[in-house]
């Protein structure tokens, strides 16, 4: 057997045992096979589609769409990610609760370093119901619900968690550290019982038994002997608080009650005013979350499209097939601050390895467009040079597209490159065609206008005479 088939049987090997775990709900160790299965053979599209529906899984539908996006540049047709794909772009609804879920538990992680851990108890309950299958949510309740030592209530949330994945490594964390607690504290409690009761009672020796009597009190003893005394002596006293006390303190009980009913009225009243400074906050809150969730939708989006146009690249790259030009149209669509380290090196590299053929393709179109006139591909073609390298030629290729949107009429682009020219290239050979050009399009030569408008009064004076 060669090294390709030890390799590919690796991979197999991997997957089919992450898919023996996904199956009975080990998440984290079918993530953990199903990598080592994508070391052996990143292609294995299997492998890579089943990790993309494990995170699905776990509620991470972010890096399940990276995965299925992958899936699809290597292998475009006949594969199951590209269905998995459209649904979760066709239930737009379902991704904003996903997206909205996701901002919340953030908040939920600041509420928490500010100690502000009943907001965030609440808050999470309602992402665990838009979103149940978000695991790191249950896991964040379960923490707060340890920390406030409720334990029957994290018990429940980790039951859920468990659920979702059954050999969790932070899940079973959390329940070892629940069993411990509750044991500590059955452990205390037992203790704190069997001390009260040997303190009520005496242990002596009769032979060989153990003798166990209550404690007597000396009180007790005493309030025997003085029984009969007492008895007398309340009555009297009990007459003495029918007319003296009793009337005076009915009315002052009457009194202290509806002072304590008023505290109590005063502090309801402060807890709600609590509560609806606390619900304002959230809803403020919310607020800034709904307008901020338009523009997160709107980044994973270019994420995606920056990976897919990456990898359609870098495809064409391999095949040999198509121009610089071609590749260079699509790469230039590739938002570079939106990919990860590795993303952003092979975008380096293909830029390195495509921009310079398609900047001199690009120029020589432009420049002879220039030349006929038509202005606007001359925009189009010079626009990209720009764009993949501003010094190119020394700065020839900024003066051209300068020149293009002068003629195509559009003169706030003309200044804005005449300016660059100026700025950046003050030692090409275009800087002072670029400074009048600058001046007159920009009003700052008066003097110019003025000299331009009586040469041409006189050519009109010109004309009338010649027609007279």
């Amino acid at each position: 057997m060669n090294y390709a088939k030890k390799i590919i049987y690796q991979s197999n090997y991997w997957y089919n045992d992450g898919l023996k775990k996904a199956k009975v709900r080990d998440m984290s160790g079918a993530i953990i096979s199903l990598k080592r299965s994508l070391q052996y053979n990143r292609e294995n599209i299997a492998a890579r589609n089943l990790l993309g529906l494990v995170y699905y899984g776990i509620g991470e539908v972010s890096e399940a769409l990276v995965e299925w996006i992958i899936s699809k540049n290597f292998r475009p047709r006949d594969n199951i990610a590209n269905e998995y794909i459209k649904e979760v772009q066709d239930s737009a609804n379902e991704l904003e609760i996903i997206n909205q879920a996701v901002k919340k538990y953030n908040q939920c992680i600041e509420y928490c370093q500010q100690n502000s851990e009943d907001l965030a108890v609440i808050q999470l309950k309602q992402v665990i119901a838009a979103h149940p299958t978000f695991l790191r949510a249950h896991q964040l309740l379960a923490l707060l619900y340890l920390h406030d030592d409720q334990y029957a209530k994290a018990k429940q949330v980790l039951r859920a968690a468990r659920k979702l994945d059954t050999n969790n490594e932070m899940t079973l964390r959390y329940l070892h550290e629940l069993t411990r607690q509750r044991t500590r504290k059955g452990r205390r409690a037992t203790s704190a019982a069997e001390r009260k009761k040997k303190s009520d009672a005496v242990e002596y020796s009769l032979g060989n038994e153990t003798i166990i009597q209550p404690r007597h009190s000396a009180l007790k003893e005493m309030a025997g002997h003085l029984a009969v005394a007492n008895l007398f002596v309340g009555a009297v006293i009990g007459a003495a608080l029918i007319w003296f006390l009793v009337a005076p303190a009915v009315n002052q009980s009457r009194s202290e009650r509806l002072n304590d009913q008023m505290r109590e009225y005063s502090e309801q009243i402060n807890s709600l005013e609590a509560q609806v400074s606390a619900q304002t906050r959230t809803l403020d809150n919310y607020r800034a979350a709904g307008e901020e969730t338009e523009a997160d939708a709107q980044q994973a989006q270019s994420t995606a499209d920056s990976y897919e146009s990456l990898m359609t690249v870098s495809d064409q790259y391999n095949s040999g097939e198509y121009t610089n030009a071609t590749m260079a149209d699509t790469l230039l669509s590739v938002n570079r601050d939106s990919l990860g380290d590795n993303g952003k090196a092979l975008c380096d590299d293909l830029r390195e390895s495509i921009y310079p053929g398609a900047c001199d393709t690009y120029f020589s179109s432009g420049t002879e467009a220039l030349a006929s006139e038509d202005y606007k591909s001359a925009v189009d073609d010079l626009s990209k040079v720009v764009r993949m390298d501003q010094e190119y030629n020394d700065g020839e290729a900024v003066y051209n597209l300068a020149q293009a949107y002068q003629g195509n009429g559009d003169n706030d682009n003309a200044v804005k490159y005449y300016q660059m020219i100026i700025e950046k290239f003050a030692d090409s050979e275009y800087v002072q065609d670029a400074q009048k050009n600058y001046d007159v399009l920009s009003g700052d030569s008066g003097s110019d206008s003025g000299d331009d408008s009586s040469s041409d009064s006189s050519d009109d004076s010109g004309d009338t005479d010649a027609e007279g």
